[in-house]
């Protein structure tokens, strides 16, 4: 992200995945979520189409074989930083590890018609931006992006989303686009309220002490 003018922008090159109902196991295979660290994801993402042999948590993508047809593997591609894609998109299982790869890999918007709910609020506790739009605008830009190496401006403040001579709007709640301007995940939000927490603490010690008697 990078602030121009007065407006705090997302601005990056497109890549397109014209599919339906991606699921999270097709984002990141079950294999690579023995991993419990929330970083170092980004070689696994979509691992069944950018490779053409088996993965195992490790092992690099430099050590792989690599789908030369597939979209995130051709230059300038391989710099996207938005995705455009279709309808559902992260529907599926609830894995986590698949905003972590889409965000590990560089992705910092998604774009699609919808989204799988869970998927979606994940998305925002973890720096990636989900923009849904209608299947109209959605074929539009398929149109403008396809062919040639496109990029689109998503202006924050505005809610608004540039690619060439196209504006569109778009919706989301204002606490959630909070996280994604101030990079604020779940505990972030918590500690917001720091103050309030150890005045309840203090006051909570002082009218109940046998709850630390073992502390």
């Amino acid at each position: 992200m990078k602030l121009q003018g007065n407006e705090l922008q997302i601005q990056g090159l497109v890549a397109c995945i014209d599919r339906d109902n991606i699921d999270t196991d097709q984002i990141i295979p079950t294999e690579y979520l023995k991993s419990i660290k929330k970083f170092g994801f980004e070689d696994y993402l979509f691992d069944g189409w950018r490779y053409l042999d088996d993965g195992r948590l490790g092992i690099t993508k430099e050590e792989r074989q690599i789908n030369k047809d597939f979209i995130l593997n051709i230059s300038p591609y391989d710099q996207a930083s938005i995705l455009l894609t279709r309808d559902n998109f992260g529907c599926g299982s609830s894995r986590e590890h698949a905003v972590w790869a889409l965000r590990d890999f560089g992705i910092k918007t998604v774009i699609a018609s919808s989204f799988g709910d869970i998927f979606y609020n994940n998305c925002f506790k973890n720096g990636v931006l989900p923009i849904k739009l209608s299947k109209k605008q959605i074929e539009e830009l398929f149109l403008h992006s396809s062919d040639t190496a496109n990029e689109i401006i998503v202006s924050l403040d505005a809610k608004k989303l540039t690619s060439g001579n196209i504006d569109y709007s778009f919706e989301v709640k204002d606490n959630l686009l909070e996280r994604i301007i101030h990079g604020l995940d779940d505990v972030d939000i918590t500690l917001q309220d720091k103050a309030i927490i150890k005045t309840f603490e203090d006051n909570r010690m002082k009218t109940k002490p046998w709850i630390y008697a073992n502390d």
